[in-house]
């Protein structure tokens, strides 16, 4: 099968969407298909696979007319109008950008979710499926198998890690507001990630009398981050928002860590039987979730025997393997 991948961002920029991308492309490769890639992101094509950067029309209109399918990533109105003109089966996954209904005059999205109803719908997870009028098949984002995983140290774990950017809705200083609640544990938390709101959360940590037990790492690599959640007990993934989905609890239950993370969206879907839920944005709440799962080592040991389970559901193949059977039923319909 010859796959036309849509990635609006791709390698060599950094994010989930480029992960999932190249982590299919990878699977797909290794199934045995053709692949080529269509992205805005510049940059040099060094390796193996044919990506098409920032593509004209009629580069676009060859790679469409060579495919059997294309497979976006996101929906991309710039790339979808030439599988549409030559009838191609298309595939949309859906990563949570777009997925707030309409209001009011947002044309944009209003002729998103139109085109999304009259195509073949994928969602990461339930969550995002309920965004949709149309039916969606339910394909979460996997994680990396081979960075991810549990790895022999000789040393204790730490208390608390959170891995994210520094931006408001990711919730930091609800998770610093809880710290600063648990004065009989005192926990050490490392946070992983920068972004706008760092100086501010900085001086949050010094005004609740936390400097001592917080640390800030600034950005890591995929394998630096791994290294860093297997010497950590506990992810916290405390955002205020109801997120899509969420890849790095899979990759922190991968590395051997419990989860806590907030209740809405997509992200219980991820953390699974592997950690606890609370209410987004409840400080009181975060507190007592992180306080009751220090406290209970046997009960974290549960959570973390469910991980290999858990995670076997995520793993590339699998995941690849979803997408390969959804691709063929859109030929078989032709």
């Amino acid at each position: 099968m010859k796959i036309l991948i849509s990635s609006h961002a791709f390698a060599p920029s950094l994010g989930g969407i480029e992960t999932v991308s190249a982590l299919l492309v990878q699977e797909f490769i290794a199934m045995g298909h053709e692949v080529a890639v269509v992205t805005q992101t510049p940059g040099n094509n060094s390796g193996t696979i044919k990506i098409a950067r920032q593509p004209s029309a009629i580069e676009l209109i060859g790679l469409t007319n060579w495919c059997d399918v294309l497979w976006q990533n996101n929906l991309s109105l710039r790339t979808l109008w030439p599988a549409l003109l030559m009838r191609k089966p298309v595939v949309v996954t859906h990563q949570g950008s777009y997925c707030d209904r309409p209001r009011g005059i947002d044309l944009v999205q209003r002729i998103k979710h139109a085109t999304v109803n009259r195509l073949t719908s994928v969602a990461i997870s339930e969550y995002v499926a309920s965004c949709f009028k149309t039916r969606s098949t339910v394909i979460p984002n996997p994680y990396d198998a081979r960075t991810f995983n549990v790895r022999s140290t000789s040393t204790p774990r730490a208390d608390l890690v959170f891995v994210g950017r520094l931006v408001s809705e990711k919730g930091v200083d609800i998770l610093l507001e809880a710290l600063a609640r648990m004065h009989d544990l005192r926990p050490r938390l490392t946070i992983v990630g920068t972004g706008p709101e760092e100086r501010s959360l900085r001086e949050l940590a010094t005004k609740r009398y936390l400097d001592g037990q917080v640390k800030f790492v600034g950005a890591k690599q995929a394998g630096e981050i791994a290294e860093i959640l297997n010497r950590h007990r506990i992810l916290v993934v405390p955002s205020r928002y109801d997120e899509p989905f969420g890849v790095v609890a899979l990759e922190a239950i991968a590395c051997g860590c419990v989860v806590v993370g907030s209740r809405g969206g997509g992200l219980p879907e991820a953390i699974g039987p592997c950690g606890v839920t609370f209410a987004n944005g409840d400080v009181t709440a975060l507190a007592n979730a992180l306080m009751r799962s220090m406290r209970s080592p046997n009960e974290m040991e549960r959570l973390r025997a469910s991980a290999p389970q858990h995670l076997a559901r995520f793993h590339p193949t699998t995941i690849a393997n979803a997408y390969v059977d959804l691709f063929q039923s859109q030929l078989r319909h032709e």
